[in-house]
């Protein structure tokens, strides 16, 4: 196979132009090409004159190494296509493996579970996406809370109500088959091929309910509402889960479990942390949500191309780094989306972001983060004292919120000079159940709130308008990762044989597509350590 890459097109060209250039660059007239296939196409606005749309393209053809060696064009060369090997099934065993959460991990480790003849039993403590939506909807409308069906806990987990992005800084090839079932079960085709590929809200829950479609027709037990409360080993050997389901509590035998939490399962951490489940404090992020009108973002960014129908929703990705030794960085962007309310406790004000797939509401919304430290937060001997400075921080917002859900929020302008805002200005809030125009100094803690004010400057000269006065920061957001990593071993089990730690909720994830690989990589190990 062939890959052509870096090829620049205008931001209104065609196909027959792609072939023109691709023909191009193989010294080739278009019609001796064969059928060429995008495998990236990403956005260069770094130009102030032309933004352009660039390329990768892989074809078949003939004498490729003559062709690839002949070739006029520098960026030619020979590519082989690597697919995503299923590993082969060993014994079953006696007990079928259990998966905990519908979050990624556990949804693809499920999904390869199932695929290779086990029939997983699923335990999610929330709901199916369908009710899900409903109790989200009821919280944002009216700010009544379920604390076991919300915007962290239910099918899909935390992704199931963000972008859908599926960005990564890895190669693995368990990301190309991951994109592929998810453009099997409903979600847009170009995620393929997109450099920042999203699935958007409304996409993904249409995926979501595909998938467990496919789950249920290949054997596999869901169990929604039924959350995780215990485990029990003999020798050090997982022998058995304790459940709360609907009917009540229950034993569930088992010798293998994948646990697939989430970053907001808090109470189940807990609880292993004191069944003697090893883990640590990590470093993690905490800041405000910062919002945008979309069109001021796309004409600081595209400039006199802002507004082409060809071009989408301008998206960024900053960071800084501070004379205190502190950063600030960007996270979690979402063009024409929505802040959203994301508690999962009651007395508690999380905030996150999400957009639909047009992406075509009113304001941009991004994460505006500072990296924490075990040291900053007295996590060095403690696990959990990371959870607890999220709580602190969460309770302190719905305090300064006025104790309804509601998020205190202020503008940019008087968040720089110490001073509470009284009403929103050019930017409107997005956030339901809605907000409370605040002083956010009185949330955050000095050293976040200092960081945050010195890098808003700073990340002003690299997109115009990003510390505009009237740009809204809402508090507080707690939840971009998790505060504890549950330590696993080469065969990615914990200390307590049988369990299988993964994805965010365990530390080794950060997003959708890597959460996601990771429960796959853990139910590629549990496969070979079934036994009979």
């Amino acid at each position: 196979m062939i890959r052509i890459s870096n090829l620049s097109l205008p931001v209104d060209g065609d196909l027959e132009q792609l072939r023109k250039r691709a023909a191009r660059a193989l010294g080739l007239r278009p019609g001796q090409l064969g059928e060429l296939e995008i495998v990236r196409q990403s956005i260069d606005a770094r130009n102030r004159s032309e933004v352009h749309y660039v390329y990768t393209v892989e074809l078949s053809m003939p004498q490729e190494e003559r062709l690839v060696e002949n070739a006029p064009g520098r960026n030619v060369s020979r590519t082989e296509r690597q697919a995503y090997a299923f590993p082969a099934a060993g014994r079953r065993s006696a007990l079928p493996p259990v998966v905990v959460g519908m979050g990624p991990a556990g949804l693809f480790a499920a999904l390869l579970l199932a695929r290779q003849g086990y029939r997983p039993i699923v335990l999610e403590r929330g709901q199916c996406v369908e009710r899900r939506q409903q109790d989200v909807e009821r919280f944002w409308r009216s700010g009544v809370l379920d604390t076991e069906s919300n915007v962290q806990f239910g099918e899909g987990g935390a992704g199931a109500f963000s972008d859908g992005k599926l960005n990564t800084g890895t190669k693995d090839v368990r990301h190309r088959y991951i994109m592929e079932q998810l453009v099997a079960c409903g979600a847009p085709e170009d995620i393929l091929w997109d450099a920042k590929p999203h699935v958007g809200t409304d996409m993904l829950h249409i995926a979501l309910k595909n998938m467990r479609n496919e789950l249920t027709a290949l054997g596999a037990d869901i169990r929604f509402g039924h959350k995780l409360t215990g485990v029990s080993a003999e020798n050090g050997q997982l022998s058995a889960l304790t459940v709360e389901g609907p009917e009540g509590a229950y034993t569930l035998p088992c010798r293998q479990a994948l646990l697939a939490l989430g970053h907001s399962a808090r109470d189940t951490v807990e609880m292993l942390h004191h069944a003697g489940v090893a883990m640590t404090a990590k470093p993690f992020a905490v800041g405000v949500r910062i919002e945008h009108r979309q069109e001021d973002m796309d004409a600081a960014q595209y400039k006199q191309y802002a507004g082409h129908p060809c071009l989408p929703p301008s998206t960024y990705k900053l960071s800084c780094h501070l004379d205190n030794g502190r950063s600030a960085f960007s996270f979690c962007v979402c063009p024409g989306g929505q802040v959203v309310a994301a508690a999962s406790e009651t007395g508690q004000v999380v905030t996150n972001g999400m957009s639909e797939y047009a992406r075509d509401r009113e304001n941009i919304n991004g994460a505006l983060l500072v990296n924490v430290t075990p040291e900053d937060y007295g996590g060095g001997d403690d696990p959990l004292a990371g959870i607890r400075f999220q709580r602190q921080l969460e309770a302190a917002a719905y305090e300064l919120g006025g104790g309804d859900y509601r998020a205190p929020c202020q503008r940019v302008e008087d968040f720089l000079l110490g001073r509470p805002t009284t009403e929103a200005g050019w930017v409107k809030p997005s956030y339901r159940p809605g907000v409370a125009y605040a002083d956010l100094h009185r949330c955050l803690p000095p050293f976040v709130a200092e960081t945050i004010a010195g890098a808003l400057p700073l990340l002003e000269r690299k997109i115009r308008g990003y510390a505009a006065p009237d740009a809204l920061l809402t508090a507080v957001e707690s939840r971009s990762s998790s505060p504890v990593r549950i330590h696993r071993d080469e065969t990615y089990q914990c200390n307590i044989r049988g369990l299988y730690p993964c994805g965010e909720g365990a530390g080794y994830a950060g997003g959708i597509l890597s959460a996601a690989a990771d429960g796959m990589r853990c139910a590629e190990q549990m496969i070979k350590e079934i036994r009979p």
